[in-house]
């Protein structure tokens, strides 16, 4: 056809060294046994295993050609029956995925001791049970993915400019799945329009382009259509829990089990097992004195594409899964859902505390947080705001989301500071901004080690080449590790500066003090400004045998561990009972950051986790038929939410600052949704009490609540609010 130049399948693949693309993360089994690991080639070739799963790629001159002659191609496909649902698929005679994945299990996962827990349970006054599903999402970040790639056939070194979380981290993946060292790799990001988690794995799109421009000799340039984004991109959640909490009789937790089934989709990703199994564990404990936890997690691959990080990447999960049962608790033995939340905390006096899942929270007060959320919600003043509903026909309903995040994992950041012949001074770090804002709080932190102008700083995050360490953005990480890698970075510079304030002032080193961006001589006025010194080296100023010839640092920050950002949400809601249309009326959020650096960031981060916690909790609902197709396949089908579906936001920080960082900062980027969740859904199930209703599992669309209300009405002689 018109303009092609070139057609490959995963035949043409065959024969370049090229290696299947294979999560690096382990999670064991139950009894030592080891997790399967399904091979993802780049193209497709035995079994097409979910609808979006790449076959075949058509190059040509422009984007309309590719596209025209890529809808010309005819598959030979044999159809074979499909299971898109994870507990489906793990049942008997359920379609295999895999010859080498029995029943379609890719890991039995336990952590906890049952026997512990059982007693727990069994002498336990009350417990509480739920079975609840956490649905699957669609990402649908504003910018879809796309990639421009080329190939250097002196050098023999491979470039993909691509959406990434994180280029070094993405460009030694892309290495290990193109079969070269990673200094045959380069990967250049630059502005990304969200992401959210799925854009920081290696996808077989990659592998095909840089395929394509080192056989073309060309540079390749591919972007993704929306449409096909919805069947390509990596989902979200997508889990089912029974959920158990064993309390005594004064309401006091003794355990908490979870045993659930998660879907993986038809391949796994990096982090899709870790988010079912110790990730809900984690986060699941919250900010209570749990003493005893056990999770049970089959994760299973089926007919859909795979599960990826999804802004919490099982942290809300967790979260959201104790927060229900401690309202299902608190209705059924007849106390009142804050005072049973209120006896569970753990006081600031036992900090540090050891939870059952290995973590241990260093800071927080977490009574003093909750009652100031309950006290800035007007929580005594909700019956009069109930009667107002109720004159108008309306249900309304209040409900508490209380969280607490484990972060991401120790991993080590690089903390590079360069002075610039320019005058400019660039911050090196291999974290990634892919809409956070990361310039204004790393340059803060820069100004405030250093004092250099603050309009001169400049972020460099999205260069391989320019990167010796980096463990991307991603668990709400960034500020932690790349703000305390540059704390480290500036005390090397201050050392550095002082050797050459010596130098330039010919004074002795330890008289030298730093302070404000000046170099000065102890009990003088003489001194020298760092902009100063960066300006003479640059200009050539000689300068003694064995001093630094620049200020230039690059440092790599060891290990930057975990933090427990935590917090308590409180949503009101109002539901039509006509038409069960649910409107999230009043949201008041109290959150501990530990230190924060640019307080309108955090709220803006907050803003947008709290607006897609309620998307899954109110909107967005994922689709398949029988066969595999996802019928949810477009803005017509798949519902976001909206500037208007949302009320105006009471944003409140009381941070206590945590021991873990040089930063004392906790994270923010995932806990909007952590709250939300729990929050919205609670109050969504305390509105229908009046028809008898306990659980309604996300979302909950108009639809699903009309009918759930129909069928109190059909089950009880509650007909609605008096």
């Amino acid at each position: 056809m018109k303009g092609v130049v070139a057609i490959y399948t995963a035949a043409d693949l065959n024969g370049h060294g090229y290696n299947a693309i294979l999560t690096p993360i382990d999670v064991p089994g139950r009894n030592g046994a080891s997790m399967r690991k399904p091979r993802r080639a780049a193209l497709a070739a035995d079994k097409v295993r979910f609808v979006g799963d790449p076959v075949a790629v058509v190059v040509a001159r422009t984007a309309d050609q590719a596209r025209n002659a890529a809808e010309a191609v005819r598959l030979d496909i044999g159809v074979l029956p499909a299971v898109t649902d994870a507990e489906a698929a793990l049942s008997a005679g359920a379609p295999q995925l895999y010859d080498d994945v029995a029943g379609n299990l890719i890991v039995d996962f336990q952590f906890g001791d049952n026997k512990k827990v059982a007693a727990a349970f069994a002498q336990a006054a009350h417990t509480a049970r739920l079975r609840i599903v956490n649905n699957r999402v669609v990402v649908n970040p504003i910018e879809p993915r796309a990639a421009i790639a080329s190939f250097d056939g002196k050098s023999k070194r491979y470039t993909l400019h691509a959406p990434s979380q994180g280029a070094f981290g993405m460009r030694n993946n892309l290495a290990a799945a193109m079969g070269v060292k990673p200094t045959h790799m380069r990967l250049v990001t630059g502005h990304v329009g969200g992401s959210f988690g799925m854009k920081a794995a290696v996808f077989p799109e990659y592998v095909v382009l840089l395929h394509a421009a080192r056989m073309l000799k060309r540079p390749v340039k591919w972007t993704d259509q929306r449409s096909e984004s919805f069947v390509s991109d990596h989902h979200g959640r997508d889990m089912v829990f029974d959920a158990e909490l064993a309390l005594d009789a004064r309401g006091r937790f003794l355990a908490t089990r979870f045993t659930g089934v998660a879907n993986m989709g038809a391949y796994l990703t990096p982090v899709g097992a870790m988010m079912p199994t110790m990730n809900v564990g984690k986060n699941s404990v919250g900010m209570y004195r749990t003493p005893l936890v056990e999770i049970q997690t089959r994760c299973a691959v089926t007919n859909t594409p795979p599960i990826g990080a999804y802004r919490g990447a099982g942290r809300p999960e967790g979260n959201y899964f104790m927060e229900r049962l401690i309202d299902t608790a608190a209705r059924d033995m007849g106390i009142d859902k804050a005072s049973l939340r209120r006896r569970n905390l753990i006081p600031p006096a036992k900090l540090p505390w050891a939870t059952p899942m290995g973590t241990v929270y260093d800071s927080g007060d977490f009574p003093a947080l909750f009652e100031r959320a309950l006290e800035t919600s007007d929580w005594k003043g909700y019956a009069g705001r109930l009667r107002k509903s109720r004159k108008a026909g309306l249900l309304r309903g209040r409900g508490i989301g209380c969280y607490l995040e484990v972060t991401a994992p120790p991993s080590n950041e690089m903390g590079g500071i360069h002075f610039e012949p320019d005058g400019s001074v660039s911050i090196v770090t291999g974290t990634l901004d892919y809409g956070q804002g990361h310039w204004t709080p790393f340059a803060q932190l820069l100004t405030s080690q250093l004092g250099v102008p603050f309009e001169r700083i400049k972020l460099m995050q999205g260069d391989s080449d320019r990167l010796i360490a980096g463990g991307g953005t991603g668990g709400s990480k960034s500020l932690m590790a790349s703000g305390s890698a540059i704390i480290e970075a500036s005390e090397l510079v201050i050392e550095k500066g002082k050797l050459l304030a010596g130098h330039f002032l010919e004074a002795n080193v330890a008289d030298i003090a730093f302070a404000a961006g000046q170099f000065t001589v102890f009990g003088t006025d003489r001194s020298i400004g760092i902009m100063d010194i960066a300006a003479r080296l640059h200009a050539g100023a000689a300068v003694a045998l064995g001093l630094p010839q620049s200020l230039d640092v690059d440092h790599v920050l060891k290990s930057a561990p975990s933090a427990y950002p935590n917090g308590c949400h409180v949503a009101e809601v109002e539901i039509d009972p006509e038409t069960g249309h649910v409107e999230v009326a009043r949201y008041v959020m109290v959150n501990d950051f530990g230190t924060v650096v640019n307080p309108m960031i955090v709220e803006g981060q907050l803003h947008g986790g709290v607006v897609q916690g309620i998307g899954q909790a109110l909107f967005e609902r994922t689709v398949y038929d029988d066969s595999g197709q996802l019928i949810t396949g477009s803005y017509m089908d798949y519902a976001l939410p909206r500037a208007a579906d949302v009320p105006f936001f009471s944003f409140v920080s009381q941070g206590v600052p945590t021991l873990n960082n040089r930063v004392g900062a906790k994270g923010c980027g995932e806990a909007g949704c952590a709250g939300s969740l729990p929050s919205v859904m609670n109050a969504v199930v305390d509105a229908l009490t009046p028809y008898g209703i306990t659980h309604l599992d996300m979302p909950a669309t108009p639809l699903a609540v009309w009918r759930a209300i129909q069928s109190g009405q059909i089950g009880s002689d509650r007909n609605g609010p008096s």
